[in-house]
Protein backbone atom coordinates (compact mmCIF):
# COMPACT_ATOMS: atom_id res chain seq x y z
CA UNK A 1 0.00 0.00 0.00
CA UNK A 2 2.97 2.11 0.62
CA UNK A 3 4.13 1.56 -3.01
CA UNK A 4 0.68 3.10 -4.03
CA UNK A 5 0.53 6.29 -1.72
CA UNK A 6 4.26 7.02 -3.13
CA UNK A 7 3.16 6.77 -6.58
CA UNK A 8 -0.05 9.02 -5.69
CA UNK A 9 2.07 11.76 -4.05
CA UNK A 10 3.32 13.26 -7.51
CA UNK A 11 1.41 14.76 -10.67
CA UNK A 12 2.19 11.07 -13.30
CA UNK A 13 1.16 9.29 -10.47
CA UNK A 14 -2.09 10.20 -10.11
CA UNK A 15 -2.44 10.94 -13.88
CA UNK A 16 -1.16 7.29 -14.40
CA UNK A 17 -4.27 6.21 -11.79
CA UNK A 18 -6.59 8.24 -14.19
CA UNK A 19 -5.74 6.72 -16.89
CA UNK A 20 -6.12 3.00 -15.76
CA UNK A 21 -9.40 3.96 -13.12
CA UNK A 22 -10.71 6.37 -16.38
CA UNK A 23 -9.86 3.04 -18.61
CA UNK A 24 -12.13 0.76 -16.34
CA UNK A 25 -14.62 3.48 -17.01
CA UNK A 26 -14.66 2.89 -20.39
CA UNK A 27 -14.93 -0.63 -20.52
CA UNK A 28 -18.13 -0.26 -18.37
CA UNK A 29 -19.51 1.64 -20.38
CA UNK A 30 -19.08 -0.38 -23.26
CA UNK A 31 -20.81 -3.42 -21.49
CA UNK A 32 -23.68 -0.82 -20.02
CA UNK A 33 -23.97 -0.06 -23.43
CA UNK A 34 -23.96 -3.61 -25.54
CA UNK A 35 -26.76 -4.33 -22.86
CA UNK A 36 -28.77 -1.65 -22.71
CA UNK A 37 -28.51 -1.67 -27.02
CA UNK A 38 -30.95 -4.97 -25.96
CA UNK A 39 -33.58 -2.70 -25.40
CA UNK A 40 -34.16 -2.41 -29.42
CA UNK A 41 -34.65 -5.37 -29.21
CA UNK A 42 -37.90 -5.60 -27.12
CA UNK A 43 -39.09 -6.25 -23.93
CA UNK A 44 -38.22 -9.53 -23.99
CA UNK A 45 -34.95 -9.62 -25.11
CA UNK A 46 -34.32 -6.84 -22.65
CA UNK A 47 -35.83 -8.71 -19.51
CA UNK A 48 -33.25 -11.97 -20.48
CA UNK A 49 -30.21 -9.91 -20.80
CA UNK A 50 -31.58 -8.68 -16.88
CA UNK A 51 -32.36 -12.30 -16.07
CA UNK A 52 -28.56 -13.38 -17.16
CA UNK A 53 -27.00 -10.51 -15.26
CA UNK A 54 -28.59 -10.98 -11.88
CA UNK A 55 -28.01 -14.94 -12.56
CA UNK A 56 -24.53 -13.56 -11.75
CA UNK A 57 -25.28 -12.91 -8.41
CA UNK A 58 -22.43 -11.91 -6.07
CA UNK A 59 -20.10 -11.04 -8.86
CA UNK A 60 -22.41 -8.10 -9.76
CA UNK A 61 -21.92 -6.41 -6.19
CA UNK A 62 -18.39 -7.18 -6.64
CA UNK A 63 -18.30 -5.71 -9.96
CA UNK A 64 -20.55 -2.60 -8.18
CA UNK A 65 -17.61 -1.98 -5.39
CA UNK A 66 -15.58 -2.30 -7.62
CA UNK A 67 -16.68 0.49 -9.75
CA UNK A 68 -17.51 3.16 -6.94
CA UNK A 69 -13.74 2.32 -5.56
CA UNK A 70 -12.54 3.46 -9.07
CA UNK A 71 -15.34 6.75 -8.87
CA UNK A 72 -13.65 8.07 -5.84
CA UNK A 73 -10.51 7.35 -6.53
CA UNK A 74 -10.95 8.70 -10.16
CA UNK A 75 -12.75 12.08 -8.80
CA UNK A 76 -9.86 12.85 -6.04
CA UNK A 77 -7.13 12.40 -8.50
CA UNK A 78 -9.00 14.39 -10.90
CA UNK A 79 -9.98 17.36 -8.37
CA UNK A 80 -6.11 17.32 -6.53
CA UNK A 81 -4.91 17.48 -10.14
CA UNK A 82 -7.45 20.25 -10.74
CA UNK A 83 -6.12 22.26 -7.88
CA UNK A 84 -2.61 21.92 -8.63
CA UNK A 85 -3.01 23.02 -11.66
CA UNK A 86 -4.78 26.31 -10.58
CA UNK A 87 -1.99 26.87 -8.34
CA UNK A 88 0.25 26.93 -11.28
CA UNK A 89 -1.51 28.85 -13.81
CA UNK A 90 0.68 30.60 -15.18
CA UNK A 91 2.90 27.76 -15.79
CA UNK A 92 -0.08 25.68 -16.95
CA UNK A 93 -0.46 28.36 -19.65
CA UNK A 94 2.24 28.31 -20.96
CA UNK A 95 2.81 24.61 -21.45
CA UNK A 96 -0.33 24.59 -23.51
CA UNK A 97 -0.04 27.46 -25.46
CA UNK A 98 3.10 25.72 -26.72
CA UNK A 99 1.74 22.22 -27.31
CA UNK A 100 -1.50 23.53 -29.33
CA UNK A 101 -5.16 24.66 -28.70
CA UNK A 102 -7.30 22.88 -26.08
CA UNK A 103 -10.22 20.60 -27.44
CA UNK A 104 -13.92 20.86 -25.59
CA UNK A 105 -13.24 17.88 -23.43
CA UNK A 106 -10.05 19.02 -22.32
CA UNK A 107 -11.41 22.24 -21.10
CA UNK A 108 -14.51 20.85 -19.55
CA UNK A 109 -13.05 17.71 -18.22
CA UNK A 110 -13.08 18.87 -14.30
CA UNK A 111 -16.38 20.18 -14.44
CA UNK A 112 -17.68 17.22 -16.78
CA UNK A 113 -16.77 15.44 -14.47
CA UNK A 114 -18.55 16.35 -11.64
CA UNK A 115 -21.41 16.75 -13.76
CA UNK A 116 -21.04 13.02 -14.52
CA UNK A 117 -20.92 12.06 -10.99
CA UNK A 118 -24.00 14.08 -10.17
CA UNK A 119 -26.18 12.60 -13.20
CA UNK A 120 -24.41 8.78 -11.60
CA UNK A 121 -26.31 9.28 -8.40
CA UNK A 122 -29.70 10.57 -9.75
CA UNK A 123 -29.30 7.84 -12.51
CA UNK A 124 -28.26 5.01 -9.66
CA UNK A 125 -32.02 6.32 -7.32
CA UNK A 126 -34.26 5.99 -10.36
CA UNK A 127 -32.91 2.70 -11.49
CA UNK A 128 -31.19 1.13 -9.54
CA UNK A 129 -31.80 1.87 -5.36
CA UNK A 130 -35.45 1.25 -5.67
CA UNK A 131 -37.71 -1.98 -4.93
CA UNK A 132 -37.49 -4.49 -7.90
CA UNK A 133 -40.16 -6.55 -6.26
CA UNK A 134 -43.30 -4.10 -7.35
CA UNK A 135 -42.01 -4.00 -11.02
CA UNK A 136 -39.99 -5.22 -13.62
CA UNK A 137 -36.53 -3.38 -14.92
CA UNK A 138 -38.66 -2.76 -18.03
CA UNK A 139 -41.10 -1.09 -16.90
CA UNK A 140 -38.99 1.15 -14.28
CA UNK A 141 -37.19 1.85 -17.61
CA UNK A 142 -40.40 2.94 -19.31
CA UNK A 143 -41.80 4.47 -16.37
CA UNK A 144 -38.68 6.44 -16.03
CA UNK A 145 -38.71 7.82 -19.79
CA UNK A 146 -41.40 8.81 -19.90
CA UNK A 147 -41.22 11.71 -17.27
CA UNK A 148 -39.94 14.52 -19.74
CA UNK A 149 -38.25 16.47 -17.03
CA UNK A 150 -35.96 13.18 -16.71
CA UNK A 151 -35.36 12.73 -20.33
CA UNK A 152 -34.36 16.12 -21.38
CA UNK A 153 -31.83 15.76 -18.30
CA UNK A 154 -30.64 12.48 -19.30
CA UNK A 155 -29.97 13.75 -22.91
CA UNK A 156 -27.96 16.46 -21.59
CA UNK A 157 -26.07 13.91 -18.98
CA UNK A 158 -25.24 11.60 -22.12
CA UNK A 159 -23.76 14.38 -23.90
CA UNK A 160 -21.61 15.55 -21.37
CA UNK A 161 -20.38 11.94 -20.88
CA UNK A 162 -19.63 11.52 -24.57
CA UNK A 163 -17.78 15.13 -23.91
CA UNK A 164 -15.74 13.67 -21.35
CA UNK A 165 -14.96 10.30 -22.95
CA UNK A 166 -13.87 12.39 -26.05
CA UNK A 167 -10.52 13.76 -24.22
CA UNK A 168 -10.36 11.04 -21.81
CA UNK A 169 -10.03 8.31 -23.62
CA UNK A 170 -7.16 9.66 -25.89
CA UNK A 171 -5.29 11.03 -22.74
CA UNK A 172 -5.47 8.05 -20.73
CA UNK A 173 -3.36 6.35 -23.81
CA UNK A 174 -1.45 9.12 -24.02
CA UNK A 175 -0.70 9.35 -20.13
CA UNK A 176 0.15 5.03 -20.36
CA UNK A 177 3.05 5.75 -22.98
CA UNK A 178 1.25 5.42 -25.98
CA UNK A 179 1.65 8.60 -27.73
CA UNK A 180 3.98 8.44 -30.81
CA UNK A 181 2.72 10.48 -34.06
CA UNK A 182 2.34 6.42 -35.74
CA UNK A 183 -0.80 5.46 -34.35
CA UNK A 184 -2.23 8.60 -31.82
CA UNK A 185 -4.68 9.87 -34.62
CA UNK A 186 -6.20 6.83 -34.73
CA UNK A 187 -6.04 6.45 -31.00
CA UNK A 188 -8.02 10.24 -31.32
CA UNK A 189 -9.95 8.80 -34.00
CA UNK A 190 -11.66 5.88 -32.34
CA UNK A 191 -12.10 7.78 -29.03
CA UNK A 192 -14.56 10.50 -30.77
CA UNK A 193 -15.94 7.37 -32.65
CA UNK A 194 -16.29 6.16 -29.29
CA UNK A 195 -17.97 9.26 -28.14
CA UNK A 196 -20.37 9.37 -30.53
CA UNK A 197 -21.51 5.93 -30.07
CA UNK A 198 -22.11 6.51 -26.56
CA UNK A 199 -24.05 9.18 -27.17
CA UNK A 200 -26.04 7.71 -29.69
CA UNK A 201 -26.64 4.79 -28.04
CA UNK A 202 -27.77 6.05 -24.65
CA UNK A 203 -29.31 9.35 -25.80
CA UNK A 204 -31.73 7.02 -28.34
CA UNK A 205 -33.36 5.00 -25.61
CA UNK A 206 -35.51 7.49 -24.42
CA UNK A 207 -36.93 8.35 -27.70
CA UNK A 208 -37.08 4.45 -28.67
CA UNK A 209 -38.91 3.88 -25.64
CA UNK A 210 -41.55 6.62 -25.95
CA UNK A 211 -42.61 6.61 -29.32
CA UNK A 212 -41.02 3.38 -31.05
CA UNK A 213 -41.28 0.92 -29.13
Amino acid sequence: MNWFIEIFRTSIGKKIVMAITGLGFSLFLLIHLIGNLTLYGGKELFMSYVEHLHALGPLIHVAEVGLLTFAIIHVVSGLILFWQNLQARPIRYKINKRAGGRTLGSATMPYTGVLILIFVVIHLLNFHFIDHSLQTAFQVISATFSVLPYVVFYTIAVIIVAIHVSHGFWSLFQTLGANHANYMPAIKGFGIIFSLLVAAGFGFIPVYVNFIM
